[in-house]
């Protein structure tokens, strides 16, 4: 099956979809972005991520040109027309076309792009043997800087780390601060566990909040684990007893190695697995 690409009102498939290359977008990386999953034809917390497509559009004074329950009906439209029971959507909402430089008042009316297609970040061995992860040489963005939680179309650092790690032959990165805090994996956020205490950095510290992320909290908590939201190192990922990372496009993935070191469980521990399951059972519940 085909790709499904709907560009403002029109439909596509990969060969025929075009944006202008004058859209503010494709010249500055100005504009916003979501990736969802659909699990047995539906889609897994769409409220979610369109409300978290709409607060990164605030946040950088972006006009959403449809209401919240056009854009659901949108997606869901996408998603029938293109056939898949299992898909991952790929939402981006740019300024639009205008002139050269940085004068956004001349972009005067946004684009809306919604993608239906199929992707898998690591094959199904991984998430049973888990995957290699080095430390990124290229850092987050500093939070100081625009906020981590707006999902910005400038992921160039994120691209940078991420091709760091396949040139070092790893599955994926972990990305520091610039005071060497652990952040995040290119695009997932990151869990540790240890002593039976899952621990994962707060949005404070400059992370993307994840849906994802959201969701394995919940079931967790639900499950009467201990969760804590804190500031982690390296050191703390190095002496885990389990890691993990999760995201739309990655779901729930375990860490085996950190920079050569390996983890205690070496793959999926008891925790790990726990949440996996039960991360499975909610989507096929929910998506």
């Amino acid at each position: 099956m085909p790709d499904v690409i709907w560009i403002d009102g029109e439909w596509h498939d990969r060969a025929s979809a075009r944006i202008s290359v004058m859209d503010h977008g494709l010249l500055y990386g100005d504009g916003v972005f979501e990736g969802l999953r659909a699990y047995n034809g539906r889609i897994f917390r769409l409220a979610e991520h369109l409300a978290r497509l709409e607060a990164s559009a605030r946040a950088i004074l972006l006009p959403v040109p449809q209401s919240r329950d056009e854009l659901a009906e949108l997606h869901r439209e996408v998603l029938r027309r293109s056939g898949l029971e299992q898909a991952y959507l790929r939402t981006v909402l740019t300024r639009g076309a205008g002139d050269l430089g940085l004068d956004l008042r001349k972009c005067p009316t946004p684009s809306l792009i919604i993608i239906a297609t199929t992707l898998k970040m690591f094959p199904p061995e991984k998430f049973e043997a888990g995957i290699r992860v080095v430390t990124a040489g290229t850092p987050a963005p500093h939070r100081e800087a625009l906020s981590p939680r707006v999902k910005s179309l400038n992921y160039l650092p994120h691209v940078m780390a991420k091709h760091e790690g396949s040139l070092a032959g790893a599955d994926e990165v972990l990305m520091l601060d610039a005071a060497g805090q652990v952040l995040e994996g290119s695009g997932q956020n990151l869990f540790v566990v240890t002593d039976g205490v899952v621990r994962t950095p707060p949005a404070w510290v400059g992370i993307l909040k994840g849906v994802t992320r959201d969701a394995i909290i919940e079931l967790a908590q639900a499950a009467g684990l201990t969760v804590r939201e804190e500031p982690l190192t390296r050191y703390d990922v190095y002496t885990a007893d389990e890691a993990f990372l999760t995201g739309t496009a990655s779901e729930v993935v375990p860490i085996r190695s950190l920079d050569g070191r390996d983890l205690a469980a070496r793959g999926p521990g008891p925790v790990t697995r726990q949440l996996l399951a039960a991360f499975h059972e909610l989507v096929a519940r929910e998506g």
